[in-house]
């Protein structure tokens, strides 16, 4: 993205900073539940709430989770980590601190290819992933002078996985966005729901004019909790910073907050470095050294990747790339659409699920889990078509009942006598009679009218009541006219 202004054109620079919560049964240095949802401080053990003398365990699946999203993210596996302190003080941090990896992260670089909607694609750079607590919740709007804190979320493992600045848009963040959690959905190591707070996403953003190489002073949007927030924020926040520069100011190092309501940036405060956290190693964790069979044993029992699945549906189903793309960014959606492939037409499945089927999805607000046309319904209905049992259009009917009653297409095409007529000798007496019922149509046609063609087509298929093979139909005709 381009930014034109009155001194010339500017270009965007952008880093992402996304915390992933871990996907674990218990917090990452206790044995409170980390489950979501509990009424307010119900999942709080002594080490969350900071009680003295109480010291951390670590959670090897929290572990395990994080090695197996950096080899998700083509990362390098650190074997030798170490825990520091981070010193803060706010009431959403009972400790005072928080235990992080700061000089020495469990997953160093990697890099994740993100699809464009022009259809090219773009390696972002990963700098980093570590693991560490999060902070509790605040509520701020449950009393106009009071501010409430729920201890639930605090202590839950997080992954704070950093991107070098490699975005040149809004819309390069939000496919990163969208692949990462496509990513870590894929291995469940996160929900990734954004809206529940389990992932979010700090964004820095700096503008410099066109062709310059230096690096300017920037501004991080804190905690955005959308990929169209996210989107939003980098916009505003790139032409709010031009319009600083263009009328003669600077632009200082600060953290913003997005304004989902106005769409808009406002400053919190100066932006904090590292100096300001006095980080010092954490005295209650020993380093972290991870084993070559600890790695290999996670690596072994990688699941099927996006990028790897939709190269896999291009290359054996027929799918174009855009059809790929779009199916392999949910887990469960390339699931649903294997399944009903199986053995059948996969480009015709994928053009059912995409079109028909998604919109009946979207009409029901329903999710594909509760869907009431399962994946090998689907897959039966694209067979009838492709058997000449029933037409493409009687196709559609038997769908709609589908998604009514969730009943199996066989037997809904028995049932109501939908079965594709394909008797020659049967569909010759209605092209007949249809052609002997309009002589100036006929005329018409053979004096050069042909897009009279269509209509004679939707004349013999009305007569039939749809159920007339459309190809012995369009024979017919060309033999006869």
């Amino acid at each position: 993205m381009i930014l034109e202004g009155k001194t010339g054109k500017w270009e965007i620079i952008c880093g992402l900073e996304i915390h992933c919560q871990i996907i674990s049964k218990s917090k990452i240095f206790s044995t409170a539940s980390a489950k979501f949802g509990a009424d307010a401080n119900q999942n709080v053990s002594f080490v969350d709430a900071g009680m003295p003398g109480m010291l951390p365990t670590l959670n090897e699946e929290c572990v395990r989770q994080a090695v197996k999203t950096g080899l998700g993210l083509r990362a390098v596996i650190n074997k030798y980590s170490e825990f520091s302190r981070k010193n803060y003080f706010y009431a959403d941090l009972p400790q005072g601190y928080q235990i992080t990896q700061f000089v020495h992260p469990i997953v160093g670089e990697g890099v994740v290819t993100i699809d464009l909607d022009d259809g090219s694609t773009k390696d972002i750079r990963i700098e980093r992933l570590h693991i560490e607590q999060d902070a509790a919740k605040s509520i701020h709007d449950m009393s106009p002078n009071k501010s409430f804190i729920d201890l639930n979320r605090c202590g839950v493992g997080l992954m704070e996985i950093v991107t070098k600045p490699d975005f040149r848009s809004p819309e390069e963040a939000g496919a990163f966005l969208k692949k990462l959690r496509s990513i870590v959905r894929y291995l469940g190591t996160c929900d990734g729901n954004m809206n529940e707070g389990s992932m979010r996403c700090d964004a820095s953003i700096s503008i410099r004019p066109l062709g310059e190489t230096e690096l300017r002073p920037r501004a991080e949007i804190k905690n955005v909790n959308s990929v169209k927030f996210a989107m939003q924020a980098i916009e505003f926040e790139a032409k709010r910073q031009l319009e600083v520069y263009e009328s003669g100011g600077q632009i200082e190092q600060e953290t913003r907050q997005f304004d989902a309501s106005t769409g808009t940036t406002k400053f919190m405060r100066k932006k904090e470095f590292a100096n300001d956290y006095r980080y010092f190693p954490e005295p209650d964790l020993p380093p972290l050294v991870l084993s070559d069979e600890f790695i290999d044993e996670i690596k072994r029992n990688l699941p099927e990747l996006p990028d790897a699945k939709k190269a896999r549906f291009m290359e054996t189903m027929g799918l174009t790339k855009y059809d790929a793309t779009i199916i392999c960014e949910n887990k469960e959606v390339a699931e649903f659409f294997e399944k009903a492939a199986k053995g059948h037409d996969g480009k015709k499945v994928a053009n059912w699920l995409m079109g028909d089927f998604f919109a009946m999805l979207n009409r029901k607000n329903l999710t594909i889990d509760n869907s009431p046309i399962s994946a090998e319904n689907l897959g039966k209905l694209v067979e009838l078509i492709e058997t000449n049992v029933i037409s493409g259009k009687v196709a559609k009917d038997v769908f709609e009942i589908m998604a009514e009653t969730g009943d199996n297409p066989e037997k809904i095409v028995e049932e109501k006598g939908l079965k594709q007529v394909t008797d020659t000798v049967a569909i010759e007496a209605i092209v007949d009679a249809v052609i002997a019922n309009n002589p100036e149509n006929v005329a018409a046609y053979r004096n050069g009218k042909v897009n009279l063609r269509g209509w004679f087509v939707g004349q013999v298929l009305k007569e039939s009541k749809g159920k007339a093979n459309p190809q012995i139909v369009n024979e017919l005709l060309n033999k006869k006219l």
